[in-house]
């Protein structure tokens, strides 16, 4: 039987693969903590022997009819990003893939009432909120499998949620493994129009769009360390005013696969909240609690599980 041992919240934003010169020039010549803080988590969890498994929970990734999750046996290749290819250039990456779990995720799909497709194909892009965390995390560790799932673009709250179920259940179902989940993205995400974004680009979260925003991130920031999952899952369409990334969808999945409002587990903040371009950050890492994801992947109930539920 598979477990989830630990999950993280984390940012992948350009600027923490940019050289070294420019991130010092672009943030008033200090390093930013985005950067410290990914180091110090590789030397404290990503290092360890105690996992095999990565799944990263794509936001830049969107699907449309269904989920999917990939899994090709080994993914390699170089990653020249359309959004911004200045700063992320054929950048080399190389891992296994995990098929035997992705595939077993996607069995889960009808018992969640949700759809999801296992995917093989060699050409099947990859976006940087995979590759920027893997340089940092997972790049000279050859032994780790990754796997990504993306979100989908006509979801909404509840099919996340039923996602993250079953991917606690596909986990679960698949013997041995000890995986690690990522919800990569952003909190509030939205960017500073293109003639002022070059005045806010120092990560001082005095720069985030508006002081509204800021204030509903710190408040969630505060909500995960003191493990109030409930009070961030009840409060969505609050958060939503602020735009999160992806409607903040990576972290809904990996929500549901950790127990949505009974997972009490607290975070470890690594690095700063900060800024780029308006939009907040935040590394923040969940270990597995002594008693378990409580709830994690079991069956939507007769009634509705939450109250974004549509059924």
């Amino acid at each position: 039987m598979g477990e989830i041992v630990g999950a993280g919240l984390l940012a992948h934003v350009p600027t923490i693969v940019l050289p070294e010169e420019t991130r010092l020039q672009l943030n008033e010549g200090r390093e930013i903590t985005l950067v410290t803080g990914l180091r110090q988590l590789r030397e404290d969890v990503f290092r360890r022997e105690d996992y095999d498994t990565v799944v990263v929970l794509d936001s830049h990734w969107a699907t449309t009819v269904e989920f999917v999750v990939t899994a090709q046996q080994r993914r390699a290749g170089l990653f020249t990003s359309e959004e911004l290819p200045r700063g992320m250039c054929r950048m080399p990456y190389d891992f296994p893939g995990d098929p035997e779990l992705a595939r077993n995720i996607a069995s889960f799909a009808d018992r969640h009432g949700t759809w999801i497709t296992a995917i093989d194909d060699a050409y099947l892009p990859i976006y940087y909120a995979t590759i920027n965390l893997w340089k940092f995390l997972g790049e000279g560790l050859p032994d780790k499998r990754w796997v990504t799932i993306g979100v989908c673009q006509t979801g909404d709250m509840e099919d996340h949620l039923r996602l993250g179920r079953a991917l606690a259940d596909g986990i679960a179902a698949t013997p041995g493994r000890r995986v690690l989940l990522i919800a990569s993205g952003a909190l509030s995400h939205t960017f500073w129009p293109l003639r002022e974004l070059r005045d806010h680009e120092s990560g001082d979260p005095a720069h985030i769009f508006t002081p509204e925003a800021r204030a509903a991130d710190e408040e969630r920031i505060a909500w995960f360390t003191e493990g109030r999952h409930d009070r961030v899952l009840d409060t969505m369409d609050e958060f939503w005013r602020h735009k999160p990334e992806a409607r903040f969808f990576h972290y809904l999945m990996m929500a549901g696969a950790l127990g949505e409002q009974a997972c009490t587990a607290k975070a470890r903040q690594y690095g700063e909240y900060e800024n780029s371009i308006g939009t907040g950050q935040v590394h923040l890492w969940f270990d597995r609690p002594e008693n378990g994801w409580t709830g994690a992947g079991l069956p939507a109930p007769a009634g509705p599980r939450n109250p974004h539920s549509p059924v």
